[in-house]
């Protein structure tokens, strides 16, 4: 697949749905659809997880003073 923007690869996403949902599609066409929906959905959970990765936080240590940190994940055991 050809590289999209997120937004744009969000938005087409969205439209697949919608039109799976509405169950007007042929079953060849049903699953050319998905087909492009899971590949969309993939990449789209890539992208977050890289930007994800990138994101610090800037937090007050101790002392008052600023500190960049990796952002953590919320792990509930």
């Amino acid at each position: 697949m050809a590289e999209v923007k997120f937004e744009e690869a969000l938005k087409r996403l969205e439209k697949i749905v919608d039109e799976l949902e509405r169950g007007e599609l042929s079953l060849d066409e049903a699953l050319k659809k998905y087909q492009e929906g899971i590949e969309l959905s993939r990449m789209c959970n890539q992208r977050l997880e890289s930007a994800k990765k990138k994101i610090e936080l800037l937090t007050k240590n101790k002392k008052g003073e600023f500190e960049l940190k990796q952002l953590e994940e919320n792990k509930e055991d």
